[in-house]
């Protein structure tokens, strides 16, 4: 069954490999492009105005050009990149694990799809340590971190 695929830890790091080294190539290149991305494992920092992240479709387009492309930073597990938001242009860092990535657009073309990004196992464990993140950060809730 095609589930037991795509929710096999060895499938996922496979297809994330795959996605880190096509990234890497096209910005060897100097190649602009774009990611569609599962927004329930994104990480926004600073965190995005609530009107401006209700915006956002579950499964996003982040274009990455111009000056959000040379900010571009590759790691073993994810990339990251600046970005603007909304009509303020609200600027933050945009975090994104190599699983939750889609689609790799170039010239409004696919390059590369990842049926992965769709398991929501993945991406609900990366939205629980989120909330418990956020939750530890408000000064108002330290009484309850041990």
């Amino acid at each position: 069954m095609i589930n037991n695929i795509l929710e096999d830890e060895n499938y996922k790091e496979l297809v994330s490999s795959q996605i880190k080294e096509t990234m890497e190539y096209l910005v060897e290149l100097g190649e602009e492009f774009a990611l569609t991305a599962n927004i329930d494992a994104v990480n926004f920092n600073p965190e995005l105005p609530s009107a401006t992240k209700e915006q956002l479709a579950k499964f996003s387009l982040f274009i990455l050009k111009n000056y959000t492309y040379t900010t571009i930073k590759i790691d073993e597990t994810h990339i990251s990149f600046e970005a603007g938001f909304g009509s303020e242009n609200f600027g933050s860092t945009v975090t994104i694990p190599f699983h939750a990535i889609f689609q790799i657009v170039v010239d409004e073309s696919i390059l590369f799809v990842n049926s992965v990004a769709t398991v929501d196992k993945y991406n609900e464990e990366l939205k629980k340590e989120k909330s418990i993140n956020i939750f530890k950060r408000n000064p108002n809730n330290k009484r309850f971190d041990s």
